[in-house]
């Protein structure tokens, strides 16, 4: 994904670049007496609303043992109520016209709704039905779990890349639980019970660790009302204390080698990089700044130099999100081309990480990726669901809705000066982890290699 792409997913257009749009307001919020936050976006383009439900828990909050509770809980999520049979939460927004799903990632988990406007209230009434009494019947949770186990299978472990970017995360992360795969390890999901997900939905499913979106043609104070109605009445209850585990320092290179069926070699690189976590930091703009350099639009450095010109690598990619809760990683990810190795490659990118902390990037360089940023923000204008991701993830985060504009700004501050600091901090030979995918010969009938992408999110 680019990088225009990835900070268009948590950035809007903020007022200094352009004014807002005459169907649209700024945001409101209320928060219920137990804890809910709500806000509600105006949109009226068409008489839609897009209802999203986070919950600030994901894989991050969880310990060894029970890897993929998250997300498995999202799946029983789905199983009914004693209102509401298994199936039934589907069948009445389909039946609505609506169309409704639900994904878990690292640091959130979330459930959504996109319908006529008008039915609004009934599809708050499901979903808060299902945040207080839902089922978790045995033989739902026994019929369930093959799925997500058979989903690892097919999405990680029959697909080289899957397992080179869990590889990747789980050497290169050593105590802080971002070094676990969003869906589990099987171990755990071969193990886990019902009651695990039971223990889970209590600690952490309660309105006071939830945030509710609406975007779409709606009056906020309706809303407000239909919110009170239906989600008032959920008692609030004492969340657990949020494990902070640091993140040891690197004491030297690491590197592995996966020697996996596939059509085509892989060469990983990556950093650890510090997440944002107030807004006046520096170095995580930096950074956001610099994978767009590497690869943020068709003139960057990467593609330009070791596809175009040095026809070295047929596909590659640079990657950092600022925003989570947990450890992250800087990373760099490329194919080799036709009658290359990937110690060649490997030896290429190294070079153009190290000409950047040696030499610095441009003030040109820095002005197209405000380009492509801009454009971007623009852009996102154009889905209501894409506006309330984004007001979702800000809030999961620990973040407002309101920092929208400052961080916009921030980002459009950032000088080349702070990309070099960045770069000669973080990217260093000593911070290194190196994995490399060696493509062995693929039995007859196997699937071809995923695409060149960094999985985070499993939607149900």
């Amino acid at each position: 994904m680019s990088q225009s792409l990835r900070l268009g997913a948590v950035l809007s257009l903020s007022a200094a670049l352009c004014a807002a749009p005459v169907w649209a307001d700024a945001p409101q919020e209320a928060t219920l007496a137990n804890g809910l936050k709500v806000v509600v976006k105006v949109d009226r383009r068409a008489p839609v609303a897009v209802s999203q439900l986070w919950y600030r828990v994901g894989s991050v909050d969880e310990v060894s043992g029970i890897t993929g509770v998250s997300h498995a809980l999202e799946h029983m999520m789905f199983k009914g109520t004693p209102k509401v049979p298994a199936g039934e939460f589907s069948r009445r927004i389909a039946a609505l016209g609506g169309k409704e799903n639900a994904f878990t990632s690292r640091d959130y988990t979330v459930y959504f709704q996109q319908l006529a406007n008008h039915t609004l209230g009934e599809a708050m009434a499901l979903e808060a039905d299902r945040m207080a009494h839902l089922n978790i019947a045995e033989a739902d949770f026994a019929s369930e779990i093959s799925v997500i186990r058979e989903e690892r299978r097919q999405r990680t472990e029959d697909q080289p890349t899957g397992v080179l970017f869990e590889q990747l995360y789980a050497a290169a992360i050593t105590a802080n639980p971002a070094r676990q795969p969003v869906i589990g390890w099987m171990a755990d999901l071969e193990r886990m019970r019902a009651d695990d997900l039971r223990q889970w939905r209590e600690r952490w499913y309660a309105p006071n660790n939830a945030t509710l979106v609406v975007v779409g043609d709606v009056d906020p104070k309706a809303v407000f009302q239909l919110a009170e109605q239906h989600y008032g009445r959920i008692p609030a209850h004492t969340l657990p204390a949020r494990a902070v585990l640091p993140e040891p320092s690197p004491y030297g290179e690491r590197r592995l080698t996966l020697k996996l069926p596939a059509q085509q070699s892989y060469v990983a690189l990556a950093w650890p990089a510090p997440r944002l976590s107030k807004l006046d930091e520096v170095d995580p703009y930096a950074l956001d700044m610099l994978a767009a350099v590497l690869d943020g639009h068709a003139a960057s450095r990467l593609p330009r130099t070791l596809v175009r010109e040095q026809r070295l690598a047929s596909s590659v990619g640079a990657s950092y999100d600022m925003s989570g809760r947990g450890a992250s990683l800087f990373t760099v990810i490329a194919t080799p081309a036709e009658g290359k190795t990937t110690a060649q490659l490997e030896a290429a990118l190294r070079s153009q990480v190290g000409k950047l902390a040696r030499e610095g990037v441009s003030e040109a360089e820095l002005a197209r990726v405000r380009t492509q940023l801009k454009a971007a923000r623009v852009y996102e204008k154009d889905s209501m669901f894409g506006q309330a991701m984004k007001i979702g993830q800000l809030e999961a985060l620990g973040f407002s809705w309101r920092d929208d504009a400052e961080i916009d700004r921030r980002l459009d501050a950032v000088t080349p000066a702070q990309v070099q600091a960045a770069a000669r901090r973080y990217l260093t030979d000593d911070r290194l982890t190196v994995a490399v995918l060696a493509a062995q010969a693929t039995p007859p009938g196997q699937a071809p290699a995923a695409p060149l992408t960094e999985g985070g999110a499993h939607v149900r």
